[in-house]
């Protein structure tokens, strides 16, 4: 009892044997305990945590229960914890039933309980669940390369999918060859996978990139029917596509159907266009004729009046009408003006005959009554009437008159009478009344001039023609004496409804004048014409402000249209010279539509406008096709580029760039003329495929050299990987290693060159720490080789101490370099010793530092040496970083140089120095 307080042995004295301070003592107290009562379970599970190993592995032995053991693993994850729940639960020990275990696995998540489980098991159902429950792939390919039961192997070789796993499991799994076999397979089929869905994505960016430049094509007859091509070709593909390559087709889809849409439409409104071309050519031929037909009729008449020159002046205004609003939209074919311009000619050359003869209509009237047969010839000459026109009323009995007196010196001719006579009755037969009724009248006349023989032979015929004449006189009367009576209650009608519009009501009042006109003298009478020009004369004040506005929206248009030449002609007075043709066409497209808006336009400068609008039109499509012209040879010049830049040598990367910038050019070029743009872009487009090509030709070649690296790489690491070194002066073999590896980067993005770059640095790392742990070890080996050294120093240290005279320690031939040094160091300290405080210092400070080295925890009163030595380790670290071996040796080195040293000091420190060193031996598990 010297060396103990009587508190600390009462203490003893009192305590239970299982708190018992001597382990010995609490591994008696286990056997004594029962699990099985309450109290005795809570002190075994007290002694499962005990500090002394033995302690806890006799009470785990005594506690059976695994869902226990498994609660108190979340506080203590011993080693013989774990080892006592592994033999619960594999079988080894006994007391827990199967389906207990089995139920205990299926709920554990400790990863090395599972890999235990599922290689020790004592039952293959037991081992496939606790391998069901393993999800690390490193494990998994353990259980497949060392599980002893062949379905656990095939089972965990089947849950690997990685193909780094695939490829190790392959490697390390030589000796089984089923699941070396089903590794091959699965690898293979991976790759083939793999290879599979990269094929097919390529194949769908292919289509997608078709699909998508297919947006940007001219338009060509095959547009529509390669659009659905590459829809289907699409749509056929077997794998999904991802959220960016769907957005992109249905992007180029929409774009696609846009054009094909925007094309039909184009097509349909120029079929429209034609269409109404027809139908405004149509319309124009009917005017024509309808003019022609008149003229026709007049030239058919006996007489013409002033009525049917009215009635011609107004189917002429009609006409000018009708054919300024068709040329407002479509300009009239060549043919039809040339047959409009023959048939206002005839029409103007009547109505300068008429005008001419109004002029001089009341001197032939005098001429006439005065029986001025000369003033009459002059007249007749004056006035030039057309042969070809029938003669008014003056102009006949001015003949007439003149007929007469070279009637009274010649006889009339048989032949003459006889043709009139045939003529009269082919009129009949065709209905031409007022004809008929003129030649009537001038047959009757000339006979009766004739001789009364004479007379007599053409009489009868002449009367039955006369009775004909009269027959189609009263059934022209009953069929025109109703329609005129409509006619009149039509017009009263319109003139008394206030609910027309104007326009309609002048619509309606223009056919009912063309009806009324239609009808001649036929049935006309003083009391239906005057209730007719009453009621027409009635309208026409309702429509006067009509009119007036009408009049007065055609000069505002007139306005607008002459504003909008005056802007063409400033256009066309000083173009861009860079001036998109498209732009033009637009400004084109929208000056006719705007023309086409201003219309009517009043009659008299009708034409002058449009011709000055046709040829600023003519005139801007000159310019379109000389600018468009121009774009085409710019494009010729870019093809020229782009041929010069396919045969050049420069790299297929810069020449794909160029060509790129060449693109850019084409699209702000514009169009060039319709017949050319598809022409030109075809050669374009082939020129630049074949860059591209080349460019995805050395992308190839690039990917090839980098797969190479990247299997240089994969060779390196596996040898590396299966490398352990067994000695420090293996290191220059990592060097050469990592130099290598080196020598192949930079290697090409991805998820394999990310995994390969973890994995060789986890790898370099580990051969790192090794060799590392090699030259520590190394050093203690080195230094316990040097213990029979270190005692004789030890020995002439205390003799030296003692007063005796100081001894040389002969050298090994161990002994070499800095530790040869430390011991000649150590004999001349003893010649000339320090103070016996500084060598226990040392001591002390050299014990500090190996601690630090060896990781080990350090009393209190040592921290403050602790910080001191750990602040000179940086400022030594600063220029160059010692390893761990060589720091290591540095403490060695002085370990063996201290001295001479005082005996109870080096009893004290020597056994932890042992102890540290011993700690820094192991080596790691290769």
């Amino acid at each position: 009892m010297s060396g103990k307080t009587p508190t600390a042995w009462i203490r003893r004295l009192l305590s239970p044997r299982w708190q018992h301070p001597d382990a010995l003592k609490r591994r008696d107290a286990v056997e004594r305990l029962d699990a099985e009562r309450p109290d005795d379970h809570r002190q075994l599970e007290t002694l499962a945590k005990d500090p002394d190993a033995e302690v806890r592995e006799a009470a785990l032995a005594r506690l059976g229960d695994p869902e226990t053991l498994l609660a108190m693993l979340d506080d203590d994850a011993s080693p013989e914890l774990t080892t006592r729940l592994v033999d619960l639960l594999v079988g080894r020990a006994p007391g827990v039933s199967l389906d207990r275990r089995l139920a205990l696995v299926e709920r554990l998540d400790t990863h090395h309980l599972l890999n235990e489980i599922a290689l020790q098991g004592d039952n293959q159902h037991l081992r496939l669940t606790a391998l069901a429950r393993i999800v690390d792939e490193e494990t998994l390919i353990l259980q497949a390369c060392e599980n002893g039961i062949a379905a656990v192997r095939r089972a965990a070789a089947e849950r690997i999918k990685s193909e780094d796993g695939l490829r190790e499991l392959s490697r390390r799994a030589r000796r089984d060859k089923q699941i070396h076999r089903l590794a091959r397979e699965a690898l293979n089929r991976r790759r083939a996978d793999a290879a599979q869905a990269v094929a097919s994505h390529e194949k769908r960016e292919r289509v997608l990139s078709a699909l998508e430049a297919h947006v940007t094509h001219a338009w060509e007859p095959q547009y529509a029917s390669r659009y659905r091509h590459l829809k289907r070709e699409w749509e056929s593909l077997k794998d999904l596509p991802n959220a960016e390559q769907e957005r992109r087709y249905q992007d180029a889809i929409l774009a696609c159907r846009k054009v094909i849409s925007d094309h039909e439409a184009h097509l349909q409104a120029a079929e429209s266009a034609h269409q109404q071309r027809e139908s405004d050519d149509e319309m124009r031929l009917g005017l024509i004729e309808a003019l022609e037909e008149s003229l026709e009729g007049l030239r058919q008449h006996g007489r013409l009046t002033g009525q049917d020159m009215a009635s011609l002046r107004a189917q002429k205004h009609l006409l000018d009408q009708r054919w300024e609003e068709l040329s407002d939209r479509h300009p009239p074919q060549d043919s039809l003006r040339e047959r409009h311009d023959r048939a206002l000619a005839d029409y103007h050359h009547l109505d300068a005959a008429w005008a001419r003869l109004e002029q001089h209509a009341d001197s032939l009237e005098r001429a006439l009554s005065d029986h001025d047969h000369d003033g009459l010839v002059a007249l007749l000459e004056t006035i030039d009437w057309p042969a070809e026109l029938p003669p008014a009323a003056a102009v006949e009995r001015a003949r007439a008159k003149l007929g007469q007196a070279r009637e009274a010196a010649a006889s009339t001719n048989r032949d003459e009478i006889k043709r009139n006579l045939a003529t009269l009755e082919e009129q009949l037969n065709r209905g031409a009344f007022k004809a008929a009724s003129r030649l009537h009248q001038q047959l009757r006349q000339h006979l009766e001039t004739r001789p009364a023989d004479e007379r007599q032979a053409f009489e009868g015929q002449l009367k039955r023609l006369g009775a004909q004449l009269a027959e189609l006189r009263d059934w022209r009367g009953f069929v025109a004496a109703p329609k005129r009576e409509q006619l009149c209650q039509s017009i009263e009608t319109l003139a008394e409804d206030g609910t027309q519009s104007a326009d309609v009501m002048d619509r309606r009042h223009r056919r009912l004048l063309s009806e009324w006109k239609a009808l001649g003298d036929a049935a006309a009478t003083r009391e239906l014409s005057q209730r007719f020009r009453q009621a027409s004369e009635q309208i026409h004040e309702r429509l006067a402000p009509w009119r007036q506005q009408q009049q007065a929206q055609r000069v505002q248009n007139l306005e607008t249209r002459r504003a909008l030449c005056e802007q063409l002609e400033a256009l066309l007075e000083s173009p861009d010279p860079d001036a998109d043709p498209d732009a033009l066409r637009d400004i084109r497209d929208k000056a006719r539509e705007q023309w086409r808006r201003c219309a009517p336009v009043p009659r008299q400068q009708s034409q002058t406008i449009g011709r000055r609008f046709a040829k600023l039109c003519h005139d801007l499509q000159a310019l379109i096709d000389r600018r468009a012209q121009q774009i085409a040879d710019a494009k010729r010049e870019l093809i020229a580029e782009a041929r010069t830049l396919s045969d050049s040598s420069q790299p297929a990367t810069q020449r794909a760039r160029d060509a790129k910038h060449l693109q850019r050019r084409w699209r702000e070029l514009g169009r060039a003329p319709k017949g050319e743009e598809q022409a030109l872009w075809r050669e374009f487009r082939n020129l630049c495929d074949e860059i591209f090509a080349s460019r995805e030709a050395e992308y190839d070649d690039q990917a090839a050299r980098a797969k190479k690296r990247l299997e240089t790489m994969q060779a390196a690491i596996d040898r590396i990987d299966t490398w352990q070194p067994s000695s420090s002066d293996e290191e220059p073999i990592l060097d050469d290693a990592i130099a290598e590896v080196d020598a192949l980067k930079p290697l090409p993005p991805g998820r394999r060159t990310e995994g390969m770059t973890k994995r060789w640095t986890g790898i370099v790392r580990a051969r790192r720490e090794r060799l590392a742990r090699l030259a520590v070890n190394e050093e203690v080996v080195a230094w316990q080789s040097l213990q029979a050294l270190l005692t004789a120093h030890l020995d002439a240290d205390h003799r030296a101490l003692d007063g005796l005279p100081a001894e040389e320690v002969p050298a090994t031939e161990e002994l070499s370099g800095d530790m040869l040094k430390a011991h000649q160091a150590r004999n001349a300290a003893r010649r000339d010793p320090p103070p016996p405080e500084t060598v226990r210092d040392t001591l002390t400070r050299l014990r500090v530092h190996l601690a630090l080295l060896a990781g080990s925890s350090l009393a209190h009163q040592d921290e403050p040496l602790r910080l001191a030595i750990q602040v000179e380790r940086l400022n030594e670290s600063l220029g160059h970083e010692p390893t761990r071996a060589e720091e290591l040796h540095s403490v060695l080195w002085s370990l063996l140089a201290t001295g001479p040293m005082p005996v109870d000091h080096w009893e004290r420190e020597a056994p932890e120095l042992d102890a540290l060193l011993h700690k820094m031996l192991p080596l790691p598990p290769p």
